[in-house]
């Protein structure tokens, strides 16, 4: 058990540009530009978007352009990638755009980093090509992009410009115990994917913890776990609103995609029990309820795991409604 209390963590935004039924894709990014400059009115940290590939419900795939969007509208958060999924590009690239937007943007880019492809195997090697192992490379790569940010590299035969010499924190995302292990070898902060994948979260973090080596970048440990919100004016309104994450979920589990539907007044007719179980083990850290409902839960959460940071996800069809979760979320954590 920690002593920590909801005073002192940091609480952040993870933004998947979710495409909802009925909007167009331009929709999704002027509301997630909306969310933004509320989040920063708000006090939360960072907003940081996903790359994800051929989904037709998330629209986040050219991340470091969405980045850039919302820092340009946006005057302090921090604006970063939730992450990028390195094996997907040459980490020269990445150095170079994330170099550019830290120029444009000083002290305010993050550069989170995950190993997946963000998406199916078949998109993966229409990303990839003949460099489908590139996942097996990831410590390697990682290397890479620290030494292009590196002003000691001044003199090598391969230089990020704009990049080097600046100030970018890399983040280690990760779902699984092998992230876990990376982020603490290299003191890095470690950024763990409850939100869809909490089977290994208390595992890992006290693993990466355990084994946690300082850097230049980080004295000591720094876990932010990433969880789903939805919160409400009452626990039956959230419980309602809720319902669009679990379809959201149901189309992960089954295949069949959709984009983000109207919430329903039952799930029954929608899933079977075997989906129900799914559904509902990806969503282990979801807090979902009136603000003392989710202020009480997030209370024993971060008691539990001494998190430094939160990080909230939103699947909420109502945008009005959504800027009110994150607004009643917000006042939660206060």
């Amino acid at each position: 058990m920690s002593s920590k209390s909801l005073s002192d963590i940091s609480y952040s935004v993870l933004d998947l540009a979710t495409v909802v039924e009925g909007h167009s894709i331009a929709d999704t990014y002027h509301n997630s530009l909306e969310n933004a400059r509320q989040a920063e009115q708000l006090g939360y940290k960072r907003y940081w978007f996903a790359e994800h590939h051929n989904m037709m419900n998330v629209a986040s795939s050219a991340t470091s352009v969405l980045i850039g969007y919302i820092a340009g509208n946006t005057n302090k958060i921090r604006v970063g990638s939730g992450g990028i999924m390195l094996p997907n590009h040459a980490p020269l690239i990445v150095a170079e755009q994330f170099g550019t937007l830290a120029t444009l943007y000083p002290e305010r880019i993050d550069l989170g980093l995950g190993r997946a492809p963000g998406t199916d195997h078949t998109t993966a090697m229409a990303i990839r090509g003949e460099n489908m192992n590139a996942s097996f490379h990831f410590p390697q790569d990682v290397e890479s992009l620290q030494k292009y940010f590196s002003s000691n590299n001044a003199n090598g035969k391969v230089r990020s410009i704009p990049g080097e010499g600046l100030d970018i924190p890399i983040w280690i995302l990760g779902s699984s115990t092998d992230s876990a292990k990376l982020a603490a070898a290299k003191g890095l902060p470690y950024a763990f994917a409850s939100h869809f994948a909490p089977a290994y979260f208390r595992e890992a973090i006290e693993l990466y913890r355990k084994d946690f080596k300082s850097s230049a970048q980080l004295q000591k440990p720094y876990v932010m776990a990433c969880v789903n919100v939805v919160a409400a004016d009452t626990d039956e309104e959230a419980e309602y609103l809720a319902t669009s994450v679990k379809q959201f979920f149901m189309g992960v589990i089954t295949g069949k995609r959709q984009l983000l539907p109207p919430p329903v007044e039952s799930m029954k007719e929608i899933w079977n029990i075997y989906e129900e179980e799914a559904v509902m083990q990806m969503l282990a850290y979801s807090f979902i309820g009136g603000k003392e409902k989710v202020k009480a839960m997030m209370t024993d959460f971060v008691r539990e795991t001494g998190i430094d940071e939160i990080m909230a996800t939103s699947h909420i069809f109502d945008h009005k409604a959504k800027l009110n979760s994150y607004r009643l979320f917000a006042e939660a954590l206060k």
